[in-house]
């Protein structure tokens, strides 16, 4: 595969946005088409988010939409980032999943989170009891076993699913999911694209307690981070805005598909709409091509982080692709 840049593994976050003119179909498709694209440019993995009940993201299927982007694909890693394991039972997980892993031999990655990915109410759709995420732990275990090889005297067998041994990351924003993936020697990503409060006490609580396993030998951290790389810093925040948009319209309530960018965010959001969204993207990285190259550097200096999992959550699908090449021949 070949690869621009520096040597810092870089992968892609997908939500499957819905922008406002275009369709869910349309959406679906150009996550393939960018998978694609970012398979050229060298990149390590294409993930894909579990949530459900939001009108601008079509990624709730999330084993379906992996497999749609891994069959317009050859080489890049495939996977969800993540699944939300206390929606589904690990058996049905593991038989998805090693479907997946049949399919596409060593290219399927699979992320497990313990929250929702959606409201209180969708829950009830979901029959989902909110206490199952107590249960995070052991269903992890109970599902890392249906992927294994089948033990003797076994009646339960997950077909396609057993021996395929998909490999397990734990995903969070919290010091719970960094003291589990550090127990169970498990690689390890934090949302800070999103959540980044923690970020740097959840990293050291997973380095200093992880504990070899026979999937992980050493702590490896992948950290989300949201960057907007354009030909200059200009472009880059004006195009900025829409997510913004996103996420002024999360904290109203508002149910709208992605916004094309605007000209001044200060007229969108009120003042308490921009603290909270600047407080959620802190950890973001806006602007021309050397702006980025330093933002990415001074972000990999104070995370250590092995990879990064970047969200360039642009209008323009045109001017997406444009912004992970940018991305990846800066890379640090």
């Amino acid at each position: 595969m070949p690869t621009a840049g520096g040597d810092i593994a870089l992968s892609i976050l997908e939500l499957g946005r819905v922008s406002q003119g275009s369709d869910r179909r349309s959406a679906l498709d150009g996550a393939r088409d960018l998978a694609r694209h970012a398979e050229g440019l060298g990149y390590t993995r294409f993930w894909i988010a579990e949530h459900h009940n939001m009108p601008a993201v079509t990624t709730a299927a999330t084993s379906l939409v992996i497999a749609h982007v891994a069959a317009g694909t050859s080489t890049i890693r495939v996977g969800a980032g993540g699944i939300m394991l206390p929606n589904h039972a690990p058996y049905i997980i593991a038989e998805q999943f090693g479907t997946l892993a049949t399919l596409f031999p060593d290219r399927i990655d699979l992320g497990l989170g313990r929250a929702p990915g959606t409201d209180q109410t969708t829950l009830r759709a979901l029959r989902r009891d909110p206490a199952s995420s107590d249960q995070f732990p052991q269903d992890v275990l109970e599902l890392q076993a249906w992927l294994g090889p089948v033990r003797e005297g076994q009646r339960i067998e997950a077909v396609p699913g057993s021996g395929t041994e998909v490999p397990l990351w734990i995903l969070g924003s919290s010091l719970f999911g960094a003291q589990l993936a550090a127990e169970l020697g498990l690689p390890y990503g934090f949302a800070s694209h999103f959540a980044p409060q923690a970020l740097d006490q959840a990293l050291q609580v997973y380095r200093e307690c992880f504990k070899p396993s026979p999937q992980l030998d050493k702590p490896y951290a992948l950290v989300g981070v949201n960057i907007i790389a354009a030909p200059t810093d200009e472009e880059a925040r004006f195009l900025a805005t829409s997510q913004q948009m996103s996420f002024a319209d999360m904290f109203r309530g508002a149910r709208n598909l992605t916004q094309p960018p605007i000209a001044d965010i200060e007229a969108y959001w009120s003042p308490q709409e921009k603290l909270q969204a600047s407080q959620m993207l802190a950890c973001s990285i806006v602007g021309g091509p050397d702006t980025v190259r330093a933002g990415m550097r001074a972000f990999v200096e104070r995370t250590g982080a092995d990879e990064l999992m970047v969200v360039s959550d642009i209008f323009d699908p045109a001017l997406r692709q444009r912004s992970f090449g940018i991305i990846a021949d800066v890379r640090p």
